[in-house]
């Protein structure tokens, strides 16, 4: 992918570099990519909660996506496509830097997982509709978070469900991720921009004006016991399930 390629509606081309970067090291749970590892396990408990209650399923059911097709956005080297693909779903997985395509797609073959990578902008798939769509750490990095949610929402079908996670703007997201995880190395240098964190009231607005209501969210909190867990505080980093307006009613 060339420079005029990354530069569409929603890429911004010093983030896509940066996260290219990290590729050949996305798979490393004690790499650069370690905080990633340890935000999987609550992410998929929270995406399994969501879709669970969504469809009415079988909460023991090992494919419970069978038959549905989902979209990764933002996938890097498929830390969360590969799960979704082991849970039954038709998974396309996409992202902005073709570094970390490259990587998923080796990653997938090893695992003997069938993934669609494409390296490309969420605004490139007009010609899709999926059941069930991810978008996780990855609104903070793009360049207009409007124009990026409008073409999510455009992006799902009528009874699926989408589920976005990012961190919060508060005082405290400043000091756990830039001061501390970052200014200590945990998390690699320049990943984060405080002043592009979108708040859960902001990300809620955006998303009803497309016509998608919020039925859930929940927080990452990071507990010194047990690592990064789901909770009722939004304060460091959120997640946020929606479905198309008439399919459910807004909560908090």
């Amino acid at each position: 992918m060339n420079a005029s390629t990354r530069s569409t509606a929603t890429i911004d081309p010093r983030e896509a570099a940066h996260f290219g970067a990290l590729a050949d090291d996305w798979w490393n749970p004690k790499g650069a990519s370690a905080v990633l590892h340890r935000l999987n396990p609550p992410r998929l408990a929270y995406v399994r909660e969501a879709i669970d209650r969504h469809w009415g399923l079988d909460r023991t059911a090992l494919r419970p996506l069978s038959g549905k097709r989902a979209l990764d956005v933002g996938c890097g080297a498929g830390l969360l496509s590969e799960p979704l693909a082991r849970l039954g779903a038709a998974v396309t997985g996409i992202d902005a830097a073709p570094e970390n395509i490259a990587a998923a797609k080796d990653h997938a073959a090893a695992m003997d997982l069938s993934i669609d990578y494409r390296a490309a902008d969420v605004a490139s798939l007009k010609e899709a509709r999926f059941d069930l769509i991810t978008s996780m750490e990855v609104i903070e990095h793009v360049s207009d978070v409007g124009a990026f949610v409008r073409a999510l929402a455009g992006l799902l079908a009528p009874g699926g469900i989408m589920i976005l996670s990012t961190p919060n703007r508060t005082e405290r997201s400043r000091l756990a991720l830039i001061t501390l995880g970052e200014g200590l190395g945990l998390i690699p240098r320049h990943t984060h921009d405080w002043s592009k964190f979108v708040t859960p009231d902001e990300l809620t607005a955006m998303l009803e004006q497309t016509g998608l209501a919020v039925i859930g969210r929940r927080g990452l909190s990071c507990s010194m016991s047990r690592g990064f867990v789901l909770s009722d505080d939004l304060s460091l980093d959120y997640l946020l399930a929606a479905v198309p307006s008439k399919a459910g009613t807004a909560t908090g």
